[in-house]
């Protein structure tokens, strides 16, 4: 019984080790070792970003534009893509393709590959996806088309990198990084199907990871908490909230980093933090009474009106 302990408390203390030594790599990544700018220019010529309209996706779009990459935006909106377009060529001289495609859809990737046919693309961020609403609720009054989160949250992940991940594969090198969710870590009732759809996006992008490290392919998936988007209704920036710009220039830093990473160091120290809980905490029904009153409060005394 004693050797029990002993190595129970020698494996805890491993684990604190791990987690130590992880916090450790965002911030030597995060405050001293810079990316170097080639780096990302190293994996190809052309990034292709989905969901570019807003958000998280219009911020990539701009900051590997800054790094020197050509750049493919995708998304719904043909207005939203022509004005990004013309902005990053005129404030970084990059080269834009636009494509317009709703990825609630099926039928939309036969052109999606045929505009992509012929470029050198280095990096694939998979960023398009839907939140069915920014404030907790029971799985039947999802509100939406279910089937329509599906085929963006999941369909999306896997035909994009189907599409590109072969050219990568030839050339021996590549990036794709797919943006999930903080809440795809652990099963988060009252956010089910979302929850559920962007815990795909880590189990697929992690095995991928494996399959594919040993011919110069980075995979990796993002899981940040808060971020100030459209899709957070522009919640209050801050510690913990942050601007799509302040995320994705600080997710640029850590793409060395493994197969997951939070994204900032902010959210990876609250994943931490979350993690010290007991999931039967997050399932009790006084947690869930506390998401749909105090935390639902919380958000509509946050949310900016644009």
């Amino acid at each position: 019984m004693e050797q029990l302990f002993v190595f129970v408390g020698l494996l805890v203390c491993l684990v604190c080790l791990l987690k130590c030594l992880r916090l450790f790599q965002h911030l030597w990544l995060g405050f001293w070792k810079v990316l170097p700018r080639s780096f990302l220019q190293s994996m190809g010529q052309w990034a292709v970003i989905t969901g570019a309209g807003d958000g998280i996706g219009k911020a990539y779009s701009f900051e590997l534009a800054k790094h020197g990459l050509n750049v493919v935006l995708i998304s719904r909106t043909l207005e939203k893509l022509q004005a990004i377009a013309e902005e990053i060529e005129w404030t970084t001289g990059s080269c834009v393709k636009i494509v317009q495609a709703d990825f609630t859809k099926e039928d939309i990737y036969d052109h999606i590959k045929e505009t992509l046919k012929g470029l050198d693309i280095g990096i694939l961020v998979n960023n398009v996806g839907m939140l069915p609403s920014l404030f907790p609720s029971h799985f039947l009054n999802t509100p939406g088309d279910i089937q329509s989160l599906i085929h963006c949250n999941i369909t999306s992940v896997v035909k994009m990198t189907q599409l590109v991940l072969k050219h990568m594969e030839s050339r021996r090198k590549g990036l794709i990084l797919n943006i999930a969710s903080g809440i795809a870590l652990h099963p988060w009732p009252l956010y089910a199907l979302y929850s559920a759809s962007k815990a795909f996006v880590c189990t697929f992008s992690k095995a991928l990871h494996v399959e594919y490290r040993a011919k110069g392919i980075i995979i990796q998936v993002l899981t940040p908490y808060a971020v100030s988007t459209p899709m957070t209704k522009y919640l209050n920036t801050n510690m913990v909230t942050k601007t799509a710009d302040e995320f994705v220039k600080e997710s640029l830093r850590y793409v060395t980093i493994g197969a997951e990473t939070c994204g900032c160091l902010a959210h990876e120290i609250l994943a931490m933090l979350l993690n010290l809980i007991p999931s039967r905490v997050f399932h009790s029904s006084t947690f869930q009474r506390f998401l749909l009153t105090h935390y639902s409060n919380y958000l509509k005394q946050n949310i900016s009106n644009r």
